[in-house]
């Protein structure tokens, strides 16, 4: 079972209000848990917004923080003392008496890894086996990424933690990586660009402002993504959450996220979070998923339809009902083009709507550092393209997990590994085992991982994106466009 024994209480203001939370939470759970749903407002100030992602990716929980706006108070962490407002619309400008220089730091590592999450943690673990000095950077504050809320156990092999639950293979890997000496750490660091020089700027948030400059031989960006949004009336209504969202206040944080709920999309995720719901003690409706059958793994699907939860195939969401939050969701069936039949509505009385759309790749990083992009449907947007041994057009930047395409957490672990002995091999830490050991990696994973039917569009839009290592060559030197 999750641990989720408390911290340390401490109290900081919200509003000029006094809140009592504990070490260890963010600023947004630690208000979720007593009660509070809307964080912020639209940028004309009449619309609230409520918790969406939950991991930083979106501007629905913008807030001023300690005299800083538009600070994403779910990744924040809760601190004696924390001054947090609330933010209506566009914030003013904060007055400054005395401008704090943030420290630079120059750091010149054999490989910088951005990203602490399934990916990540893999690589920098497996870099770090080959003598090869890594710098991690995350910009939460803690590592684990989406790891740290599965709670179901991992299929496959036990290699790469088949049997382990999530949560538990998120501890370890950060326990390991915290204690080795040729891993440096820095939490709440955001990589913001890559420099004509070759260095990496990193801005670390904390009490004293800090600028790292990298220069690293290499990178490895398993920078992960985010959910996605789709298009109905009053979908930006408190309530309206993505289903990792959700996944975060009760795997993470031990909370509630609502009462009566309503499941958009059955792949895995949709199927998984109502199932996690159930267990809550939240009451499901149902789960809509608009194609014609579920998406994710039939013993998924059949969990929730022991517990009486109907999956409404060919039904979308048409509207989100209420004033200040969520009171009632309506679904419709789709034709044949997915656009809702006339008189074929269904009312929920919920207060909670969790979209499980399918995830978007984060590719600001890649695009700013000037790799080849290409638009994959597959993978869930733009990914940069890469070879097989995950290096893209912008040499000595790999790519690696859900940045590189949407799959499963397993492929990432694998990806991260993949990169990580691309990369010692290149330096010239590596040898001949290191390159059989990479060569066995990618058999598994194309030939055997890849292969079952519920990942194989994930396997089609993969191959989309990879290219030989003569075509990548050509890319760098302008005779293919790649797209």
């Amino acid at each position: 079972m999750i641990d989720f024994s408390r911290g340390r209480k401490v109290k900081f203001y919200y509003n000029d209000k006094v809140i009592e939370a504990y070490e260890g939470e963010s600023v947004l759970a630690a208000l979720y848990a007593i009660g509070y749903r809307v964080f912020s407002y639209s940028p004309d100030g009449e619309r609230p917004r409520g918790a969406f992602c939950m991991i930083g990716k979106c501007s629905s929980c913008l807030s001023m923080v300690n005299g800083v706006p538009n600070t994403r108070i779910c990744i924040e962490p809760v601190r004696e003392g924390l001054r947090v407002y609330s933010q209506k619309g566009f914030p003013e400008v904060p007055k400054v008496e005395e401008v704090v220089e943030a420290e630079t730091i120059v750091l010149k590592p054999d490989v910088l890894v951005i990203g602490g999450g399934p990916a990540g943690l893999q690589a920098s673990l497996t870099l770090a086996e080959y003598g090869l000095k890594v710098v991690l950077v995350d910009e939460h504050f803690k590592l684990g990424g989406q790891l740290v809320k599965q709670t179901h156990r991992f299929f496959g092999a036990k290699k790469f933690y088949g049997g382990i639950r999530g949560f538990n293979i998120a501890s370890k890997l950060s326990r390991e990586v915290m204690d080795n000496e040729n891993i440096e750490v820095f939490l709440r660091a955001y990589a913001y660009g890559i420099f004509k020089n070759g260095y990496v700027g990193v801005a670390v948030r904390g009490e004293k402002p800090l600028n790292l400059l990298v220069r690293p031989k290499a990178i490895v960006a398993g920078v992960g993504a985010s959910e996605k949004m789709i298009m109905f009336e009053n979908n930006d209504l408190p309530g309206v959450m993505g289903a990792g969202g959700a996944q975060t206040l009760m795997n993470e944080y031990g909370i509630k996220p609502g009462e009566r709920a309503l499941v958009i999309g059955a792949g895995n995720v949709g199927l998984i979070i109502a199932y996690q719901l159930l267990q809550a003690g939240v009451k499901v409706h149902g789960i809509a998923e608009i194609m014609p059958k579920i998406g994710g793994w039939f013993v998924h699907a059949a969990k929730v339809r022991r517990y009486g939860v109907k999956i409404y195939t060919r039904h979308t969401i048409t509207k989100a009902i209420g004033r200040d939050r969520v009171e009632k969701a309506e679904i419709a069936m789709v034709d044949e083009h997915f656009q809702p039949i006339p008189g074929s509505e269904k009312v929920f009385d919920t207060d909670l709507v969790l979209l499980a759309v399918g995830l978007q790749p984060n590719y600001a990083f890649f695009s700013q550092a000037g790799a080849v992009m290409k638009y994959i449907p597959e993978l869930g947007g733009l990914v940069p393209l890469r070879t097989k041994y995950l290096e893209t057009s912008v040499e000595n930047l790999y790519v690696a997990g859900d940045a590189s395409g949407i799959e499963e957490a397993t492929t990432a672990f694998i990806e991260g590994e993949i990169a990580a002995l691309s990369i010692a091999i290149k330096l010239g830490a590596g040898n001949n085992k290191t390159i059989k050991k990479r060569e066995e990696l990618l058999d598994y994973l194309w030939n055997e991982y890849r292969k079952s039917p519920v990942v194989m569009r994930a396997c089609q839009g993969k191959l989309k994106a990879t290219v030989s290592e003569e075509e990548m060559e050509k890319i760098r030197r302008g005779e293919l466009d790649g797209i």
